[in-house]
């Protein structure tokens, strides 16, 4: 099998870890995870940026050698991805001897090419960002586009990089490529961006000393990116300058499938500077490129100003690692911006995980198991009924489209695909009653219902290993079974049904996800400085520091539970069949989807919906769908809605979506239906 190497950004050590960067490496961790399940030699790195003049100027203001500062706060990184089980296979300092050597092997092969020369460079240059921009690039009263803080004008002797050079490659190279960056959008604004044509890129620094030394020149220090960047090389042992390197052999592309999750921040460095510097040494760029957005903390962008500047441990103190692991994977599409809301995540943990899989393995496991059946896994007996047989199937539906989402980098998806079986678990269960079989003497058919619940289990608990490694452990305990080994060459994953052993002696311990009750919910938000709207509310919750944020009205319409005759009776909220009958519900299918530019919120969507020519909407759903999930879905819209504008868009009708407190689920049609067709 290919082996597969994921990275996330080097991060620069300013800071202790927050919750952003804690998304970043917990989804690192999910795919390696995966991979090494499905039999795939794997590795997984991450790492801190240590050099620039940010690092020198913060060390100077502390009274400290860069080095000293550096040293320090290297170990609260190390320490937090223990915490959140993120077990990754190298931890790269952009300080230690193994990168300085390899960054400067990296940049002997492209001089020896000639695509890096000597000159001066002249332009205005943020320290955060450790990048010069253009006067064109810069907000008005100077301020960096990205901090929105003053440049500073600098003049200096600097190496430059051909990059103008590589316009046309660049741009060859992504068409040979059409999955180079994901999400599609991100990787539309790499491609114009490029088209506009590219600048030599200034390569080296003589104003401060905090980095690798130029060979051959020590006077200059390499611009900061260009060491970064060589990090993810230099961890494999490469480039290759007459030594042995087996891991670079193994696992760098064309060899291997190398996939790079960074910040949208910081997605022009690795999908257009990064690329052309392999290109420029000979060497192949990475299979892909992963641009995730921002998260946002109850609404509102972390600062520590807000008093919002999350960080992950006392998280996982409060509500423990593996929920925490699990909300961040299911609450946010990957490559979009997402919100972390503790609302959410109590409703989540509330809702999903206990109410939902650790109630499905307690009702049968721990009750009906231990009294009925003698403590042991039963073997199915058949004759499989209709249920039985729709079970299997949505089994192993499910357990296909967890793992095509995997592969396609949306762990989101792939929770999704999930949480199906485990609603469809929890259906059967209900509908075959197996606490009334357990009161019939002939036990046959309890046995085999038992079996098909504990054998979706089963399946459920390896897909659910690598968000939450550590209640998949339990959950294979308390059935008895052995831990999952991971081995090279083996696949695990769920793909045949009957997979459970019968026989086995059952182990059923605590609940797996205990249920937060409303006192132990308020002290857990006290503890961590958080207060929620209304006592018992999950609609919002807001930092101390912070007022809470002015709700805007949703863009699609929410479906609801009917009233009760008696609210109905109060409120007198019908409507005669006339009325509804001026609604105009159709199937639309979904032709293409795309962000909105300059909105979080919206997605323009062209939809085939029985018209002469596709019709565009817009609709409120960008932090729930990506959009390349909803291409190919049939939708029921509202087709005869009067015409209206957003962001300078006109949308030609509504997607209809249904939300509660697990998020927002657009209202999809099953089978091939023809698009246009009624709706009634």
């Amino acid at each position: 099998m290919k082996p597969f190497y994921v990275t996330t950004p080097i991060y620069y050590v300013n800071d202790r870890p927050h919750i952003g960067t804690a998304y970043s490496t917990i989804a690192a961790d999910v795919l390696t995870r995966y991979q090494r399940l499905r039999g795939r030699p794997a590795r997984f790195l991450t790492g801190l940026d240590e050099h620039g003049l940010k690092i020198a100027r913060t060390a100077e203001a502390q009274g400290l050698t860069p080095q000293e500062l550096t040293d320090q706060m290297q170990e609260p990184f190390r320490q937090t991805w223990k915490l959140l089980s993120c077990e990754h296979d190298d931890f790269i300092r952009t300080t230690e001897r193994r990168h300085k050597r390899k960054a400067q092997a990296l940049w002997r092969m492209i001089q020896e090419r000639g695509d890096i020369y000597l000159g001066e460079y002249e332009d205005w240059y943020c320290v955060g960002c450790e990048t010069f921009y253009t006067e064109k690039d810069l907000l008005e009263g100077k301020l960096c586009p990205q901090h929105l803080k003053p440049v500073e004008r600098i003049k200096e002797s600097s190496y430059f990089f051909r990059l103008s050079k590589y316009t046309q490659p660049l741009l060859d190279y992504y068409e040979a490529h059409p999955d180079f960056v994901k999400p599609s959008a991100r990787f539309n604004e790499v491609k114009s961006f490029v088209r506009e044509g590219l600048r030599d890129l200034s390569l080296s620094r003589t104003s401060f000393r905090w980095g690798i030394p130029v060979p051959g020149d020590p006077e200059h220090v390499m611009y900061v990116w260009f060491d970064a960047l060589s990090n993810y090389m230099s961890a494999l042992g490469g480039p290759v300058e007459n030594e042995p390197a087996p891991l670079f052999e193994q696992f760098w592309p064309p060899n291997g499938d190398l996939v790079h999750l960074v910040g949208k921040d910081i997605l022009r460095f690795h999908a257009v500077y990064w690329p052309a510097f392999l290109l420029a040494a000979g060497l192949t760029p990475p299979t892909q490129i992963w641009a995730h957005g921002w998260l946002t903390v109850n609404g509102q962008k972390m600062s520590k100003s807000l008093g919002n500047f999350l960080r992950p441990e006392p998280l996982a103190e409060a509500f423990g690692v593996d929920p925490l692991r699990y909300y961040l994977m299911r609450d946010v599409a990957f490559g979009q911006d997402g919100d972390f809301s503790h609302a959410n995540l109590i409703a989540r943990l509330n809702g999903e995980l206990a109410n939902g899989l650790g109630n499905l393995l307690n009702r049968v496991l721990a009750s009906i198991v231990q009294k009925s059946l003698g403590g042991r896994i039963p073997a199915p007996t058949g004759p499989d009924t209709a249920e039985d047989l729709t079970l299997q199937a949505e089994a192993l539906r499910c357990a296909r489209a967890a793992a095509e989402q995997l592969d396609a980098v949306a762990p989101q998806r792939a929770l999704e695909a999930v949480w199906e079986l485990v609603s469809a678990a929890n259906r059967y269960v209900d509908r075959t009653e197996p606490w009334a079989l357990a009161k019939l003497e002939d036990k046959s058919r309890l046995s085999h219902v038992v079996y098909h619940v504990l054998e979706t289990v089963r399946m459920i608990g390896v897909m659910i290993s690598p968000f939450m490694p550590g209640k998949a452990h339990e959950l294979r305990e308390q059935m008895g079974l052995h831990p999952l080994m991971a081995t090279v060459g083996c696949d695990l994953w769920p793909s045949v049904w009957g997979g459970l052993p019968s026989g086995i002696t059952t182990q059923p311990g605590k609940p797996l996800f205990p249920r937060l009750d409303k006192d132990q919910e308020a002290a857990a938000l006290e503890n961590l400085g958080v207060k929620l709207d209304a006592p018992g509310s999950h609609a919002a919750a807001t930092s101390k520091a912070q007022s809470p944020k002015s709700q805007k009205p949703a863009q699609e319409p929410k479906v609801t539970e009917p009233a009760s005759p008696a609210t109905q009776a109060s409120t007198d909220t019908s409507i005669s069949y006339d009325d509804f009958a001026k609604v105009e519900l159709r199937v639309g299918l979904v032709l293409t989807a795309e962000p909105v530019p300059k909105s979080d919120k919206l997605l323009r969507l062209t939809l085939d919906a029985g018209d002469p020519a596709p019709r565009q909407i817009l609709a409120g759903i960008a932090q729930h769908y990506a959009p390349e999930a909803l291409v190919g879905k049939r939708v029921i819209i509202v087709a005869n809605l009067k015409p209206r504008k957003l962001m300078g868009l006109e949308s030609q009708g509504m997607v209809l979506a249904a939300s509660d407190e697990t998020g927002l689920f657009v209202s999809a049609v099953a089978g091939d239906v023809k698009p246009g067709s009624l709706v009634k």
